[in-house]
């Protein structure tokens, strides 16, 4: 029981985190303008009024003292800007940096309304992908007098950039926020410049075990991921995160398996033994790979750290 409460948790979480809706921009045009300039915002003087995601504007008078997160993708971007003495409450699935696990807990897809007031935040970040678990919570966080942010969710390197950039905005630390985007830019640059010259490779993306074998497809964060490495996702042909039979994974025959998760401690011999998978190139070529699956799919700062993960997994050859 316990392993199918992981399976499911996972797939919620992947699902709820990562799905993507498509807008009139396609992804390739999002693509071509992936690594333009850091957008120019001027330093952030208070008071400030924001406009968060639902529409509703938030002002504040002064950088908040005491902070709030709701969700571990605000959590890290938070810590990376330095606010380490301001955050005062975390979701309880916080676990990076190390610092998170001393802070307070306030929840996870359910929160302790009463416990975040008690904490008196000057502000608390939420997350639009959260919405629902917030039901009825933000009426009663805004009659005690909480404010509350709510962020997009990202589908993009350029989407998360905007996050980090209004985080830093409304914490007074719109300088450490564009320094923070810069070095992952950086960092994003210097894995596609390794890989110009790669024999792209077909890859399938697992993100939970049997019987429910997610993956994820076009318009997801992990898609732009893998275009941006110049590897074919199997699953592209189909929208967003999905349940894929094994019998369609046989058939499409990657060259390499990715595996996002850990909660199977013997997931890379779990998979070639699975019936008719001795005949894909990944299995008999010993191309089953596991990433961490935090880096690759929180849309913070590690994020250009988990595309050189994703990289080195798929194609070690080059970075030898």
């Amino acid at each position: 029981m316990k392993k199918y409460w992981k399976i499911g948790l996972s797939a919620l979480l992947a699902i709820g985190l990562l799905a993507a809706c498509n807008g009139e921009e396609t992804k390739n045009d999002k693509l071509a303008s992936e690594q333009q300039a850091t957008p120019q915002v001027d330093e952030a003087t208070f008071p400030i009024t924001m406009t968060d995601v639902t529409g509703k504007d938030i002002t504040l008078e002064a950088p908040p003292e005491r902070i709030i997160s709701l969700i571990p993708s605000n959590t890290e971007i938070l810590f990376g800007l330095g606010l380490n003495d301001e955050i005062v409450g975390v979701n309880d699935y916080d676990d990076y940096p190390t610092e998170a696990a001393n802070k307070e807990k306030v929840g996870s897809t359910e929160f302790n309304i009463e416990q975040i007031i008690a904490l008196t935040p000057d502000i608390v970040f939420a997350h639009e992908s959260g919405i629902a678990s917030l039901d009825g919570a933000l009426e009663q966080l805004e009659a005690a007098g909480v404010k509350v942010y709510v962020v997009a969710n990202a589908d993009d390197f350029n989407e998360t950039y905007t996050t980090i950039e209004q985080l830093g905005h409304a914490t007074g630390k719109l300088s450490e926020a564009k320094k923070m985007i810069v070095n992952m830019k950086a960092k994003v640059k210097a894995v596609e410049t390794k890989l110009e010259d790669v024999k792209p490779k077909k890859v399938f993306v697992e993100t939970s075990d049997e019987p429910l074998i997610y993956t994820p497809g076009k318009n997801t964060f992990m898609q732009e991921m893998l275009d941006l490495i110049h590897a074919e996702n199997i699953a592209a042909d189909t929208n967003g995160w999905f349940i894929i039979n094994a019998e369609q994974i046989i058939e499409k025959n990657p060259d390499v398996i990715v595996v996002t998760y850990n909660y199977e401690p013997n997931i890379l011999t779990k998979i070639p033994q699975r019936a008719g998978f001795d005949t894909i190139n990944a299995v008999k070529n010993e191309a089953i790979v596991q990433v961490d699956e935090n880096m690759t799919s929180r849309q913070g700062p590690r994020l250009a750290d988990g595309l050189e993960e994703l990289a080195k997994a798929i194609y070690p050859e080059v970075f030898e």
